[in-house]
């Protein structure tokens, strides 16, 4: 009997682990972590230290690169730049004489060196630290504001040098590597996944589509480079996302194929050049979606054309919807400002739009941005009483010289809103704003804004055409049914 009891056992532990996996499930296969030491090894000599020196009191700003870190102006106070490590005391307003410690790479074995703008901007001296602890003293060949790029040059030959890769085959979840001198201690290593290309950061720097990582790096890895597992640099590391100046997941770099652009340009002619539409855009809603009969969101809502710019000569017009800009998909507005950008002044391209629902494509030959970087944006519009509608919740009252120039509004026609209530308050319209059009009808008067809006009836959307503080936006109002 105890023989048999045994042999019955053993029967039974060999079901519970057969193949069968009633009792346990087979252990995950082990994934393999990248090794980055290759990587380290070959191109962390080519990384180096940036010390900006500075024997004046500097202003505090987007580019202050010594006290404490301030965001840029009309960023979100949540983007802080990496302003650099300064020594001594910090404080608020102007700051004292002191450095601020950055990082950059070589690009080329005779001396030239790429960084961030804001590492050595004003500054009085630039000395550049390499991995053997030599010391040079650095040009500032040139910079760029917009895209927050400086070429520097230090008398050197046979240095070490990055190798440069192609930012527009970067996605989400690659792995990527920063080296850099966060808090002054360089070649300091950290790596992470990409979360998001073409990440837009506001107006300001609508002209950049940044690399969102989560590669811990902090005040002081500006202007280091970001490699892929290739060993290749496709990023800049620019900003980071934080409540308190410290890494926080959340870092941006600035693609490679546009700062290499930019580098070049710097070094050939001294500025960089950047193409113009000359038009402002927006968002498609889902309420501007349904008012234009539009199958999605999707796409670039022209609000305003620059009068004799390039999207005027080309036949472009407001409401039309960019879809799509020299073969480049445009899904939302940010996606079409750098694309645009990064487009060689006379290049003729394509873009593709909807116009009344209805798919078209124009030839435009693309302008050149000015080189403070502003595109205004113009205005569209004539004089005369007061008026409303009801449904609306709007009361509007002819546009006088006095008004005109109390507003600051240069354009002609339009009517100005002195009252909203109801849906008009809830689309975010308030007393100020100038009505330019309803639907496609341009209204130079109450009259023309009473006619265009006769016809109004519960449960519609209606869509207008506002100047808001000089900045045209398309606005839906919906009517509520009841």
């Amino acid at each position: 009997m105890l023989r048999q009891a045994r042999r019955m056992a053993a029967v039974f532990l060999l079901l519970c682990f057969s193949g069968a996996g009633l009792a346990f499930a087979a252990p995950p296969p082990q994934v393999a972590l990248p090794n980055f030491t290759s990587i380290v090894q070959k191109y962390g000599p080519a990384v180096v230290n940036v010390v900006a020196h500075y024997n004046h009191a500097s202003e505090m700003g987007s580019d202050s690169p010594t006290g404490q870190a301030q965001p840029p102006p009309q960023i979100p106070d949540i983007f802080r730049r990496f302003f650099g490590m300064p020594f001594g005391p910090q404080f608020q307003g102007p700051s004292p004489p002191g450095e601020s410690l950055g990082s950059g790479f070589v690009i080329s074995s005779d001396g030239y060196i790429l960084t961030n703008r804001h590492v050595v901007a004003d500054a009085d001296s630039v000395k550049v630290h390499l991995s053997d602890h030599r010391t040079f003293t650095a040009k500032v060949v040139g910079t760029d504001k917009i895209y927050d790029i400086a070429v520097l040059k230090i008398d050197a030959t046979n240095l070490p040098t990055v190798a440069i890769g192609n930012s527009n085959d970067l996605k989400p979840g690659q792995w990527v590597v920063a080296i850099g001198s966060p808090y002054g201690l360089d070649h300091s290593v950290s790596a992470g996944i990409v979360s998001y290309v073409g990440r837009s950061l506001g107006q300001d720097q609508s002209d950049v589509p940044f690399i969102q990582t989560d590669v811990p790096i902090n005040r002081g890895n500006s202007g280091g480079p970001l490699f892929n597992l290739a060993g290749e640099v496709v990023g800049i590391n620019s900003q980071i996302f934080s409540t308190d100046g410290g890494a926080m997941g959340l870092s941006f770099s600035i693609p490679i194929n546009l700062a290499m652009s930019a580098a070049h340009q710097l070094e050939t002619k001294g500025y960089v050049s950047r193409g113009m539409l000359g038009v402002g855009i927006q968002n498609v809603t889902d309420s501007i979606a349904k008012s234009y009969h539009l199958s999605d969101e999707s796409g670039a809502l022209v609000r305003s054309v620059q009068p004799d710019g390039p999207a005027a000569k080309a036949g472009l017009k407001i409401g039309d919807v960019i879809t799509a800009f020299d073969g480049h998909k445009v899904y939302e507005s940010s996606q079409l400002p750098p694309v645009v950008a990064m487009t060689a002044p006379g290049t003729q391209a394509t873009v593709n739009i909807l116009r009344n629902g209805k798919p078209m494509t124009i030839r435009v030959k693309v302008g050149e941005m000015p080189r403070n970087g502003l595109s205004a944006e113009y205005l569209s519009g004539a004089p005369g009483a007061t008026g409303g509608s009801g449904l609306l919740g709007l009361t509007v009252q002819d546009m006088t010289a006095g008004m005109r120039q109390q507003l600051g509004y240069r354009g002609t026609g339009g009517v100005v809103i002195t009252d909203v209530k109801g849906a008009a308050a809830q689309a975010g319209l308030s007393p100020g704003d100038v009505i330019l059009r309803v639907g496609n009808k341009p209204v130079d008067s109450v009259a023309a804004f009473r006619r265009e809006t006769a016809g109004v009836k519960r449960g519609s959307t209606v869509l207008l055409l506002v100047s808001h503080q000089g900045q045209n936006q398309f606005v839906a109002i919906s009517v509520p049914a009841k």
